[in-house]
């Protein structure tokens, strides 16, 4: 074999193990811990956790026992995320799950959520129900903290309008405001800052 052969052998080996260990999932109690970051602290022992015990399969780590569940970073994506929102929305969290890996893209998600919610063959809660989120671009288990993080804090309220909550369709970065007005993923959008 030629040296640039083996070399080019070599390079192609340590990238397929580095790809190989960046896809196996960190264990449960790491996910479990930076899942329930976006959390305040007061609601983070309670919360269940859905996370990767096998790579690509999201499967529940930790059970719910105060109403919030928490999805762990997807070792796969680039970026960190983590998300946290009331168990009451799971059913049209799933379902868009569900939609994803079938293939469906982009805006045809909601479209087809938002028929099955009009059939009446997906629910949507009747009382508001909160999401919590850190997009970051890393995260460091040792430390638990996020590189360049931005935190999102909305409040689902089904098919609410701006008549039937008195807040503005207007996006704002100094005041409530919200989106998505009459559908059944209408919600109250917050700033971090507030």
């Amino acid at each position: 074999m030629q040296f640039g052969t083996l070399c080019a052998a070599i390079v192609s080996f340590v990238t397929f193990a580095a790809g190989l260990q960046a896809q196996s999932p960190p264990p449960a109690a790491e996910q479990i811990a930076a899942a329930v970051l976006a959390l305040p602290k007061e609601m983070r022992e309670g919360a269940g956790v859905m996370g990767y015990r096998t790579a690509g399969k999201l499967e529940l780590l930790r059970p719910v026992k105060n109403g919030m569940l928490c999805l762990a970073d997807d070792p796969a994506e680039e970026q960190f995320h983590v998300s946290c929102y009331a168990e009451t929305m799971e059913p049209f969290m799933a379902r868009g799950r569900s939609l994803r890996a079938s293939g469906v893209k982009g805006t045809q998600v909601d479209t087809a959520r938002f028929a099955e919610v009009k059939s009446g063959k997906l629910r949507m809660p009747t009382a508001p129900a909160a999401l919590y989120q850190i997009f970051a671009k890393s995260y460091d288990p040792a430390t638990q903290t996020v590189t360049a993080g931005r935190s999102l804090f909305v409040v689902y309220v089904p098919f609410a309008t701006a008549a039937t909550t008195g807040l503005s369709t207007v996006p704002s970065d100094s005041k409530p405001w919200l989106m998505l007005p009459g559908t059944p993923k209408a919600h109250i959008m917050f700033s971090a800052s507030m």
